[in-house]
């Protein structure tokens, strides 16, 4: 297991570096000035010159490349143009909400597709099958930003159930609360719940259907268990590979998604911090996010298989 580990480590810190190379060359490449943004379009040259000289925006791009990367190693993300605040608490404050929104919509993703691929696959070919399928291809269609829309449009507009965007806090000393928060949060995360547990449903429905094909399941029915034991103790967990790896996937799917949504909802996450960001011009506060971002894809994609080697020993010794 310690090899194992020490290799897939290696995997994680090897592709860190080259995200981040890619990150820092791909935003060096685009068009436009912070200082220029930052000074108005009536500035003097002089005044935008020297602006850019403080930001130190006129060093070379390698210098400037390893003052980041060294950065990041030791916690410090540098400080934001347009807000004049360390990145990082800007950060940290925004992940306060975007992490639990993605955590909230896994939750009801990996709930919602688990029961439906289970049952779907219980009965194969017949009326359950056919109608959990066809709504899984229904979800798979529907774009997030535009169910976010509608779910706006029925329990805010209409009912009245939630609030149609912001976020109380999760405090009662920022005028919020726990319950509330949640609240605020559930809409946002069902709108990014909805497509992922559409795929997740169809790949755990493919999986089960191959697993319930092998003998030892055949052995166990004939023993007497119940197909729902059988099902839910035994097939579940050796279909749990593939659904594992797209559960990973999915995840680093949802924080990604959340610029949009948080966007919809005027939540204030690591998603809209990017958007404002981007329009500001703010490339520091862009490439640490993006690098943040791709980072948490990396660290998923290494946790998804360490689990692979707890869940099946066999993975584990084949890559030794």
């Amino acid at each position: 297991m310690g090899l194992f580990f020490l290799k897939r480590f290696i995997t994680l810190l090897a592709t860190l570096i080259g995200a981040s190379i890619v990150v820092f060359l791909v935003l060096e490449i685009l068009p436009g000035n912070a200082a220029q943004i930052l000074m108005g379009p009536d500035a003097s040259p002089e005044a935008v010159a020297a602006l850019a000289s403080k930001l130190g925006l006129d060093q070379p791009a390698g210098l400037r490349y390893w003052q980041w990367v060294s950065g990041l190693v030791v916690g410090n993300m540098g400080e934001s143009y347009a807000y004049s605040s360390p990145v990082l608490d800007l950060v940290l404050e925004r992940l306060a909400l975007t992490v639990p929104l993605a955590l909230m919509a896994m939750a009801i993703t990996t709930a919602l597709a688990l029961a439906a691929g289970v049952y779907a696959a219980s009965r194969h070919n017949k009326i359950g099958d056919v109608g959990v399928m066809g709504l899984a291809q229904i979800g798979i269609a529907i774009p997030n930003f535009w169910f976010a829309i509608l779910l706006i449009l029925l329990f805010s507009v209409k009912l009245q159930w939630f609030s149609a965007g912001g976020f109380p806090g999760w405090t009662e000393e920022a005028g919020g609360g726990p319950v509330e928060a949640i609240k605020a949060l559930l809409l946002p995360a069902i709108a990014l719940a909805v497509v992922q547990a559409a795929i997740l449903a169809r790949i755990t429905r493919s999986a089960v259907l191959e697993v319930l094909r092998e003998d030892f399941v055949r052995t166990a029915r004939a023993k007497g268990l119940s197909q729902r034991a059988a099902l839910w103790g035994h097939v579940l967990r050796n279909a749990m590979i593939p659904v594992i790896t797209v559960m990973g996937l999915q995840f680093a799917n949802l924080l990604a998604g959340t610029i949009v949504v948080e966007n919809v909802f005027y939540l204030p996450g690591l998603g809209r911090l990017i958007f404002q960001s981007i329009s500001n011009r703010d490339l520091i506060v862009v490439r640490n996010c993006v690098m943040l971002l791709a980072a948490m894809v990396v660290i998923v994609n290494f946790v998804v298989d360490i689990l692979y080697a707890v869940i099946d020993p066999r993975v584990k010794a084949s890559d030794i």
